[in-house]
Parts: C-alpha cells; structure tokens; sequence
C-alpha cells in the first residue's frame, strides 16, 4: 500500500515536493488555506495530484504518513498543532529532497548575505564545469530539482523556517553568514530560538563535513568558541584582507592549494562593498574545498553578476550612481548599503517598520548621508530619528515622486541609494516591485527626460 504524503502550501516549495512525492510512488495530497497560483495549480492538475484550495480538511490531512509543510506556515497554526497531537512526522521541503539525493550538497543561510553567497557559490562551480543546479530559497525549489534533475552539486539557499523541520539533512559544506535579529515573531521573541534554528545546519554534519562561518559575528563565535566538532571548521573574517588581497588562512598550510599574491585579490571581486567581500570569500572557501583551483576562481570574477535587488548598479547619470538595494528590509542589511560608499548619499528609505532600531545605522547616516527621502505611508519613525541627523529630509509616497526629488538633491559624484530598511507592504506587492519600479523610473524619469 502506498505511504500518503500531505503536502501543506501549494507555492513553489509545496508543488515542487508534491512532484518528487509522485514520482518516488507516494499518494500525494495537497491543501493549501489560500488560492492556489495558477502556474502550481495547473502543474498539479497535469500530474493528476490530488489537491484542496481554500481550507485544510483536517480529517483527510490526519490520514497521513508524512506531512510536508511549506515555510511559511507557522508552528501555532491550528493545522500544525493537530497534525503534532497525532504523532505525524512533519519534515520541510528541504529534508524531502534530501531523501532522494546522493549529490553533493552546499547550504548556505544566514540572516543577510545569503542569496548573494549562493549565487557566487553556484557561479564558482558552474564556471569550474561541475554538474550542479542552484536550488532551495531562491529558484526552484530543491524537491523539484531533485524529481526533474540529475546533478553532481547542489548549490542551496535555506532559510530558518526551512531549517526548522529538518530530521536527516545532511550538506557537505555549510556557510553560516551571519545572525542578527530578524523574523523573531516566528521564534516567541528569543533570539535564542532563532539562532538554535540557523544552527540546526549542522547538527547532522559529521566527518568529511566542512563548515564554513562568519567569525567577525559574536553570535556565530561563540556558539563555535571551545567547542569540539567531527566536521571541519572553516571561519571566515575581516581580518583576513591585508593589503587589498583576500588572504585564506588554511592556504598557507596547504600544499595542494597555495596560491601567489596575484590570485584572489579583495579589489579584484566584482560586487562592492566589504560585506560582499566577506560573502565571497565564503563562496571561494567552498570552491577550494571542493577542489577548484585558485586560477579557476579567479577567472570566473569578473563574470559573476550579483543578486537582483542587493546593491545592484542601475545607472550613471551626470556623475551620479543609482543603486538599487530594495532587498535592505531590515537595518542591518541597509547598515551594509551604507557601508559600501565613501561618496556622498541621497538615500530612499521607509516602509513598513518592523520594531527598526536605527541606533545601528546612526553614525554612517551621520557621515555618509547628506538627505533621506522618505518613502512610505507613515515615516514619523524615520523623521524623528534622522531629523537632527541628516540635514535634509522629504517625504514622498509614490517610486516616482521619491526618485525625481532624490536627482535633485544629488550632485555629481553621489550616490542615489535605495535601501529601504523597511519591508515593502504598504505602497508595493514586494521588494521586488519595489525594485523594479526604482529602476523603471530612473531610466524613464532620469535617464529619458533629463
């Protein structure tokens, strides 16, 4: 008798689960609360699984054997804690593909800087003529690539949530970027829960292992401080830059793998920024360890192009740089934005505040920042903080009308830069229209008209 797989959430984590789930010979069922979006739906309707729309039939989800919970559903959610009282194993996404793999896994996760590592990570491989699919919390899905694809490496991008339901996953190589607060509402409010939650990646990892992370973070050092571990331990810091070349300590130790002073160059990397460098060098960290070659890596630089949203260049006008960084919906990843330039600032920021502390970003406002550009429904928060702060403040509720009055207070030799702080919710559908619009009225508003 086939084992019954309920599938909770219908979005690309949950489709892409319930297509292995069909495919390794599971009855599949899946209950989405909402509407499910018509691409997922059409792809469950040609594979003939079965599905539900609009509620959770709890009696038809109690009949099974394993359940698969998409991210975003919470632990408190009334499902979940039915589905837990009958003693159902509940596994994320990420653990189900893991099941029907043998490929070599790199996981990546971390507060900011994950999609970014990923990306560079995947790039450095890919350019290095491995075998491997990017996948997890960016693209598709890990289920789908694993029912779809047959590859060597994996390349994924995990997040918290995905890392809370995990039993058996296993990555080979696993980055940890950093921990700050965030999403604490999903965790009761303890960073300790959330940081329990980042550092599940390597409860399973064992001898062979490598685990790559962030020293710079006091979070991160000291979980790892006088701890023993089966794995390889790899940190990563910002000490290691000396004299503009990216310098990894275990390079000196090896003989496989030294590397003369030309190679690797910190002011060689193709994205700015000293935050980006560090993500980086966790790529690179990973790539060595797989067995890339220093010359490899550093001929695929100057071809990696960043993640979409994340200081991401739009355009020069009149000696002034439009960046794009509408990914910066907390105020550490706006903090690094910040960081990123020695120029003079026009900064767009606000939205919907999520308990912000501006305290962290107050001094490079302070020198960096020459005027804020508000751009949200309610900016008492930011007007408040900023308003001795910054010499000159507007508020604006429209991409366009934030744009136009950004231009005018920039010269030549500034910087236009997005970076919201914020998350998007009150005037766009996501960061991502938040971004897209910032674009679209540079070129049409800026670069067309004047």
């Amino acid at each position: 008798m086939k084992q019954r797989l309920v599938v909770l959430g219908a979005g690309e984590s949950g489709t892409g689960s319930a297509l292995l789930g069909k495919k390794q010979g599971f009855d599949v069922f899946v209950s989405d609360a909402g509407k499910i979006q018509p691409p997922f739906l059409e792809e469950l309707i040609a594979h003939q699984i079965s599905f539900e729309e609009g509620k959770h039939t709890l009696h038809r989800i109690l009949e099974a054997d394993l359940v698969v919970k998409s991210p975003g559903i919470p632990e408190k959610a009334e499902v979940i804690q039915a589905i837990r009282a009958q003693k159902i194993p509940i596994i994320s996404e990420i653990e189900f593909g893991f099941r029907f793999t043998n490929a070599f896994i790199v996981a990546i996760t971390g507060t900011n800087g994950k999609t970014t590592t990923t990306m560079f990570t995947y790039h450095l491989l890919k350019n290095a003529g491995l075998s491997v699919k990017l996948a997890g919390n960016i693209g598709n899905s890990f289920a789908r690539a694993v029912a779809h694809e047959k590859h060597d490496y994996y390349v994924l991008e995990v997040s918290s949530f995905q890392l809370d339901d995990i039993d058996k996953f296993r990555p080979h190589i696993g980055i940890l970027t950093n921990i700050t607060p965030d999403h604490l509402d999903r965790y009761d409010y303890k960073m300790e829960n959330y940081v329990a939650s980042k550092f599940n990646m390597i409860r399973n990892m064992n001898i062979g292992d490598t685990f790559i992370y962030n020293a710079d973070s006091e979070i991160i050092a000291s979980r790892m401080k006088n701890k023993v571990f089966p794995f390889h331990t790899l940190p990563f810091s910002e000490s290691y830059y000396q004299n503009t070349h990216l310098l990894i300590p275990f390079l000196k130790s090896s003989q496989d793998l030294e590397t003369k002073d030309t190679l690797l160059r910190f002011d060689n990397l193709p994205l700015r920024g000293k935050h980006n460098g560090m993500n980086m060098s966790a790529g690179i960290l990973a790539a060595l360890q797989i067995g890339i070659s220093p010359q490899v890596i550093q001929d695929s630089l100057p071809s990696f192009k960043g993640a979409p949203h994340r200081l991401e260049f739009v355009a020069e006008w009149n000696g002034i740089e439009f960046i794009n960084d509408s990914k910066g919906t907390n105020v550490d990843a706006t903090f690094y934005a910040l960081d990123s330039f020695q120029k003079p600032i026009v900064w767009i920021a606000g939205g919907v505040d999520k308990g912000n502390d501006y305290r962290q970003i107050e001094e490079l406002a302070r020198k960096h920042v020459k005027a804020l550009v508000c751009l949200g429904k309610d900016n008492t928060k930011l007007k408040e903080f900023f308003g001795e702060i910054i010499p000159y403040i507007v508020e604006t509720t429209s991409m366009r009308e934030a744009v136009i009055k950004a231009y005018h207070f920039a010269e030549k030799g500034d910087v236009v830069l997005l970076s919201p702080a914020c998350a998007s919710f009150d005037l766009f559908k996501n960061y991502i229209d938040r971004g897209e619009q910032f674009k679209y009225y540079v070129l049409k508003e800026i670069l067309q008209t004047h």
